[in-house]
């Protein structure tokens, strides 16, 4: 083979090699932001669970649902990171469970 044609070659090696290169950092990308994604619902879909057994945990031992958020947060030690998460627990009755929704906020 000639010079020509070996730089040719090299440069059509290069050019293929960064161009896997880019493919797997972008597929290695979206797999991250996947990921992510899949913690975040699962975290919230966590303490939306967590939120609604100890409301029934609190209707079992007292005989009502409690009355706000905070009451299971100190009874019955829910915790939520109020910096990345917004729950909404609306109360109907005494004698009727909760609507609970959580939401992400926005970072």
């Amino acid at each position: 083979m000639n010079a020509k044609k070996l730089r040719r070659m090299s440069a059509l090696y290069w050019m293929l090699t960064g161009l896997v290169c880019a493919a797997a950092a972008a597929i290695l990308l979206t797999a991250v932001s996947n990921l992510q994604s899949g913690q975040t619902d699962e975290g919230k879909r966590q303490l939306e669970d967590a939120i609604r057994r100890a409301s029934v945990a609190c209707y079992a031992t007292e005989g009502i649902y409690p009355p706000t958020l905070s009451y299971l947060e100190e009874h019955y030690g829910i915790q939520v990171d109020s910096s990345r998460y917004t729950v909404f627990y609306d109360v109907f009755a005494e004698n009727l469970a909760p609507d609970v929704t959580v939401v992400e906020n926005e970072s």
